[in-house]
């Protein structure tokens, strides 16, 4: 059953004559608890994408189906909403409050949702502190820990209003590869238990994570790869062969 759905969507930037076309025409339809990935060169729209299928950037044309409303006419305050209640979020940049702990960093999303009471709240938080193995760090400023324990505190933040998908655009791109592993054994670990992923990544290491994935150039998804479900970590040099040769064979 899709959970998220494009039809022919278009962004441009820009005014005539000078238009660019981010997106041109987007298909895309991702199945409830699939884990996609969006792959492509730089400015070939894969950020664009994922930015206006939240609805965090607008688009010209064209429709964004989520949990089968159409969520592309929804106005600001409605779309912020759907934001916070039933979509993680994860980028590159952490965006933490440099005033606030790791913990109180995490629950924050939750007590702005007012769906549950604080104490809910922060017995999930601590569940998802463990789970992620930060519960060391949950008292420390985000100055005070590693790149990697960042990005699992972000990962616990997203998840904390137990969202219906997470996005996650370029999540590891400023770790280095150990770190950059570990993170993605918690992406692993959440897709598990059932949630959507939708990530953006150039990485074909961190794409062999996913169960599918879209290759992205000139604003279309131009094919799709079925690697399946990673079962176990053994498995990974070689999907990351097969998705680099797929890759190479597009022109990547």
């Amino acid at each position: 059953m899709s959970i998220l759905q494009t039809t022919e969507l278009k962004k441009y930037y820009g005014t005539k004559p000078n238009i660019t076309k981010a997106l041109d025409g987007v298909n895309l339809s991702v199945e409830q608890g699939e884990f996609v990935a969006i792959v492509g060169t730089s400015g070939s729209g894969k950020s664009t994408l994922l930015y206006t299928i939240s609805g965090m950037d607008h688009i010209n044309s064209g429709t964004v189906e989520f949990d089968h409303k159409e969520i592309s006419r929804y106005n600001e305050t409605e779309m912020a909403k759907l934001r916070l209640h039933e979509m993680g979020f994860i980028f590159q940049q952490m965006h933490f409050l440099n005033n606030l702990n790791i913990y109180d960093n995490v629950i924050l999303p939750g007590y702005m949702a007012k769906k549950r009471k604080h104490k809910e709240i922060n017995a999930y938080a601590e569940e998802l502190l463990q789970k992620f193995q930060i519960t060391s760090i949950a008292g420390h400023s985000i100055q005070e820990v590693s790149g990697g324990e960042l990005q699992r505190a972000c990962i616990a933040r997203a998840m904390i209003n137990q969202p219906q998908i997470l996005f996650a655009d370029e999540p590891t791109g400023a770790l280095n590869s150990s770190s950059a592993r570990e993170v993605m054994d918690m992406f692993s670990k959440v897709h598990e238990q059932g949630t959507t992923i939708l990530m953006v990544t150039h990485d074909v290491k961190v794409a062999s994570y996913a169960q599918r994935i879209c290759y992205i150039n000139d604003g279309k998804i131009e094919s799709n790869l079925d690697i399946g479900v990673l079962k176990h970590t053994d498995e990974l040099k070689e999907r990351e062969k097969k998705v680099y040769n797929w890759l190479m064979e597009k022109g990547w």
